[in-house]
């Protein structure tokens, strides 16, 4: 329910004068005056500069928020209030250029960002302790998201509301503009119009022990083989969670809660096309052939035309495809390593039905042999329609399928049959993953679905590991073991967390939500819960000890470079993602040119180990070389030593500077050694000396550079 009322600003606010309380008599102008007065003292706000006004109000479910909006002179103010001037979102912006959110895929190297972390941090505490409820609410700002982030002019903060020093499902983001510290936008989440009630009690009247002894009961564990991380030819044995660890204790009364009990989702039409259509484009985008390149595919010995495809899919009775034609046939070509397959994907459709749906079955193949790799179907969901196949024939027709289809089937066992057709999904789901000394190894898997209607095989998808060992189920230590290792990883936090509960139509605020279709609303609950930091795959089942590891992050930490005269440009760069992968620099190894390939790389996004690249992955980097214009394809030598005119050469030619050097008798520099630079030279030593990027009293084009030195370099060249 949203109403909107909009207004001018009032004679009231013009001048200043006394507006009464909130209150039912109160006009709307009057309301909108008392709301505009109250942000601007809590803000301390100067809008004199602004020429116009605007505000209007939404009256929502649990209240009203008023929409503030000031300009004038490119500078506008957009401030979101509730009815008591509770201040819920801010923006404010100004025609000063913003650098762009994204350096990925530039033609430019990208800027250092210039950001004093503690006094952006100052900025923002002060600002949020003007915005909160200096009584229950407050926040602690850790490290700003973007500080780190290339190009990045502005700080962002974000994180839970604490309420009672607790925790809170209410959250908050602010950003502070890094030219000026000034805060430019931030929001909150308001429990006036999000939750029924008020803040519980901070108190528990529950242990948080016995909490811990309760959360343990509802965690499911189970042994299976997974890969192992440092080796992907070996499968090892693990216990991991397979269920629980969502429900809340109650801190007041001990019992669980969930806290999706009312919440229930179901697939949909849309969705499920979505998929398949996403599916469908990903593969002919990035894979597709061209007709010039798909003639050339033709006249590869052994690849099968669509029709000859199609009759070999044909051919398999359990796919009925009575009522379906071809709608299209897309050839690609698949590389793993040195091997090169070329499948296709043959899409069928059958004509609209009654109620106007038309489904679909789509067949990646082997190009050659014509065997199925996988197959998805789309369907209408109806909750309404009876299924012409029980689950139980619709399990014996998936088995009887896969034992044709795979002659691994035999080693694989039924992990989880899914059925919600009474929701109206078209198929019936079952899951077999194989079985290897008595335990399931999940990650190879062969997922089939059968059509309740028909029976026909609607879904086919296996994986299978042709080259893999598996650990001895010897030495494995008990399931119980496992899980008191495994409570040890989580923290029994005390927190406020979201519960929804029905609605009482005694109540009027109650029954206002009810008559807008709500039959239950979140409400505010103390509860504990099990929470981490890091990331635990499971637990070792031979050790008994938890498996933890390293987070994804784009910060790189060496531990060669402590102490090093270049520690502190190295180490900024690897804050912002800038270097090699692994752990060590080696910053004074002689570098090559495509170890400054793969150092340019990386402030585009990417990350390689220089020592560790496969070709097609440094043919990538060095398209993005020379996209970025630090050198071209003929300049290409992989191995061959970096001097340091080269260096300048390559980093200028990143920026608009590159075609000013290339001018040649309107330059001069400083270096003791100017006269023995070429004059097609000089260009770039003259301003290498302006950026200060060569130091020192020679230019010395020809000598060789260190990893230090090329790193210092680039420090240089993104800050400049």
């Amino acid at each position: 329910m949203h109403r909107i009322l909009a207004f001018t600003l009032s004679a009231l606010l013009l001048l200043g004068l006394c507006v009464p309380a909130m209150g039912a008599s109160e006009s709307a102008d009057e309301r909108l005056a008392r709301v505009t007065l109250a942000v601007k003292e809590t803000l301390n706000l100067d809008t004199e500069m602004y020429t116009e006004f605007y505000g209007d109000v939404r009256e929502q479910e649990l209240g009203n928020v008023w929409s503030l909006r000031w300009s004038g002179d490119g500078d506008s103010l957009n401030i979101e209030a509730l009815e008591d001037g509770t201040i819920v979102s801010y923006w404010r912006s100004t025609e000063e250029p913003v650098m762009p959110y994204s350096y990925y895929n530039s033609s430019s190297l990208p800027k250092l960002p210039k950001l004093d972390v503690d006094a952006a941090k100052q900025a923002a505490s002060s600002f949020l302790e003007r915005v909160l409820d200096a009584k229950t609410e407050r926040v602690e700002l850790g490290e700003p998201a973007s500080a780190a982030r290339l190009n990045s002019s502005s700080c962002s903060f974000s994180g839970r509301i604490l309420l009672n020093g607790l925790s809170s499902p209410l959250n908050y983001s602010i950003t502070v503009r890094g030219s000026d510290n000034t805060v430019t936008s931030f929001r909150r989440d308001a429990l006036a119009v999000s939750f029924l009630g008020n803040i519980p009690s901070p108190t528990p009247a529950v242990s948080r022990s016995d909490a811990a002894q309760t959360l343990r009961s509802t965690l499911e564990m189970e042994l299976i083989y997974v890969t192992d991380e440092n080796d992907a030819s070996r499968a090892v044995l693990r216990y991991v969670q397979t269920g629980g660890g969502n429900q809340y204790v109650d801190a007041q009364t001990g019992k669980l809660v969930d806290p999706y009990e009312d919440y229930s989702a179901y697939g949909t039409n849309a969705a499920m096309a979505m998929d398949e259509s996403a599916m469908e484009s990903a593969g002919t985008a990035k894979r597709a052939l061209t007709e010039a390149e798909f003639a050339g595919v033709e006249k590869l010995e052994g690849v099968l035309d669509s029709e000859a495809l199609d009759k070999l899919v044909r051919g398999e009775s359990a796919y009925k495809l009575d009522g379906y034609s071809v709608a299209s046939a897309n050839y690609r070509l698949v590389k793993d390593g040195e091997t090169e397959t070329v499948l296709c994907t043959l899409r069928y459709v059958k004509a609209e039905d009654e109620d106007g749906y038309t489904r679909s079955r789509s067949f990646t193949l082997n190009a050659r042999t014509g065997a199925a790799q996988s197959l998805y179907s789309y369907a209408p969901w109806d909750k309404e329609a009876k299924s012409a196949v029980s689950a139980a024939e619709a399990q014996k027709l998936a088995e009887a399928f896969f034992a044709r289809f795979s002659t691994h089937a035999s080693e694989f066992e039924l992990r989880d049959a899914n059925d919600r057709t009474a929701d109206g999904a078209p198929f019936y789901g079952f899951t077999y993953a194989r079985k290897v000394n008595g335990v399931f190894f999940p990650e190879d898997t062969c997922t089939i679905q059968i059509d309740r209607m028909d029976g026909a095989v609607a879904g086919v998808s296996l994986t299978y590991s042709e080259d893999k060992t598996f650990d001895s189920t010897e030495g494995v230590v008990t399931a119980e073991a496992a899980l008191d290792a495994w409570m040890e990883t989580y923290d029994v936090a005390l927190a406020y967390r979201s519960q929804s509960r029905k609605l009482n139509a005694a109540e009027p605020l109650e029954a206002k939500l009810i008559d807008c279709g709500y039959t239950s609303f979140r409400m505010l609950l103390l509860t504990y819960a099990l929470e981490r930091s890091g990331y635990f795959p499971g637990v070792d089942a031979k050790t008994g000890k938890p498996v933890e590891l390293p987070s994804d992050s784009a910060e790189i930490a060496y531990k060669d470079i402590d102490g090093h005269w270049a520690e502190q440009e190295i180490g900024t760069l690897a804050k912002c993602g800038v270097g090699f992968a692994g752990e060590s620099f080696c910053p004074d190894r002689a570098m090559t040119q495509w170890e400054l390939v793969a150092l340019l790389a990386s402030t585009q996004g990417m990350r390689f180990d220089p020592e560790n690249t496969p070709a097609e992955e440094r043919d990538y980097a060095y398209e993005t070389a020379y996209r970025l214009g630090a050198l071209t394809r003929e300049e290409r030598k992989d191995d061959a030593p970096l001097t340091r005119g080269e260096l300048v050469k390559s980093l200028l030619g990143c920026t608009s500077y590159g075609q000013a050097a290339k001018l040649t008798g309107i330059f001069t520099c400083a270096y003791a050694d100017r006269d023995s630079i070429p004059e097609a030279e000089m260009g770039y030593a003259a301003l290498a000396q302006a950026l200060d990027l060569v130091r020192g009293e020679r230019y010395d084009a020809s000598a060789a550079v260190t990893r230090a030195v090329a790193a210092v370099m680039l420090y240089r060249m993104m800050e400049a």
